[in-house]
């Protein structure tokens, strides 16, 4: 696990880029200190036992957590998003095929997009989790059109093959909930929380906000 020098404010336990940019828009000073936490090294209850739900949550709490026994003194925010269409969780494709199997899937139906979500504090003995749905609709996808997109590379680091902030914009007819959770991240309720704690303010942003500048990647 990474170690920081000082004591942070607030950690973020993920190394993904696109919660980090999601904090950073939010205006939140924090550090990046990713979990060692491995989702396939444990021994977990599956999805279809927790439901996706609790699972999603599960894992969330797990990675937050586990930063937090380094950093006992911080709040530190942990997470993990799934796309779940039906009964059949997607998740990152390996393959090209894989990918080109999971769009042909989405296009022209409706799905589930679940971001669990843990912020918790060891020293306070606080943990707060909870999970976030959003139903993202496609369009019809046209056999050239998933060809074209697989071959940008865009889809092979992300859930379900696609990344709505990205050039996966052009995929999505609708959705019904937090975009934001689709990202990566259920901004508005981790604000909420941190705010009803005290770790940030509307007063004194400039505490929370100050002269930052991201550290490495």
């Amino acid at each position: 696990m990474k170690k920081s020098g000082d004591n942070p404010t607030l950690i973020l336990a993920s190394e993904s880029p696109r919660r980090r940019y999601l904090l950073e828009q939010a205006g939140l000073c924090f550090s990046v200190i990713p979990s060692d936490f491995d989702e396939k090294s444990v021994s977990l209850p599956s999805p279809e036992t927790y439901g996706p739900e609790t699972y999603v949550k599960v894992l969330a709490e797990k990675k937050a957590h586990d930063v937090s026994k380094s950093y006992p003194e911080t709040w530190v925010i942990g997470a993990d998003t799934i796309v779940l269409i039906g009964d059949t969780i997607l998740g990152k494709p390996g393959s090209k095929a894989e990918a080109k199997s999971m769009l042909k899937c989405l296009g022209g139906k409706s799905h589930q997009v679940l971001t669990g979500y843990c912020i918790c504090c060891k020293a306070k003995n606080k943990s707060f989790s909870e999970t976030i749905k959003t139903e993202v609709l496609f369009k019809d996808l046209a056999v050239e059109e998933i060809e074209w997109y697989i071959n940008t590379k865009e889809p092979f680091d992300k859930a379900g093959a696609y990344a709505i902030q990205g050039l996966g914009t052009f995929l999505v007819k609708s959705i019904n909930g937090s975009y934001t959770n689709v990202v990566g991240l259920p901004v508005c309720e981790v604000i909420e929380f941190l705010i009803k704690e005290g770790v940030v303010g509307l007063m004194d942003r400039e505490s929370v906000i100050g002269d930052w500048a991201p550290e490495g990647k």
